[in-house]
This record gives C-alpha cells, structure tokens and sequence, in this order.
C-alpha cells in the first residue's frame, strides 16, 4: 500500500501547483482590469466581431490592456494575434 500512497500524494502536489498557479493568473487579470473602465468588455466584442468580418479567429486571440498613467494619459494597448495564410 505504501507504494500507491507515493503516487497518490504526487498527483496531489501537482494538482496544488497546478491550482496555485491558476490562481495567481486570475488575481493578476482581476488586478488588471480594477481601474479599467466598464465599456471594455463590450468594446472587446465589438471588436472581435469587426475583425471576424474579414478572418476567423477566436476571442482567446484578441487582448485588450487598458493603463492609467498619473500623468493625465490612459493608454488602450490592442493585441490581435492573425492566423497565418
């Protein structure tokens, strides 16, 4: 029995890390967006919903990044990853 308790306590550790990980992904996104403001998931869809107009791609390949600066500025940083032809 000890030898199956070895795997079982592995597989738990990775599921952990794993978890711990996912985590720590979300925190940052949520982190991210706190100052951003409430249009951006909308503008995000309408932008997708544009650019699948002309190619095929996912929701995952577009990222939208919204900074504030103290200096007065926001910057609104657009990501489209393009299918290759």
């Amino acid at each position: 029995m000890s030898i199956l308790d070895y795997f079982k306590s592995s597989k738990k550790s990775n599921t952990a890390a794993t978890a711990k990980e996912r985590l720590q992904i979300i925190v940052a996104h949520q982190r991210s967006e706190r100052g951003a403001p409430d249009y951006l998931p909308q503008m995000k869809q309408e932008i997708i919903e544009v650019i699948r107009k002309y190619v095929h791609i996912s929701a995952e390949q577009v990222s939208v990044q919204f900074d504030q600066n103290d200096d007065d500025f926001s910057v609104l940083e657009l990501n489209v990853t393009l299918p290759e032809k």
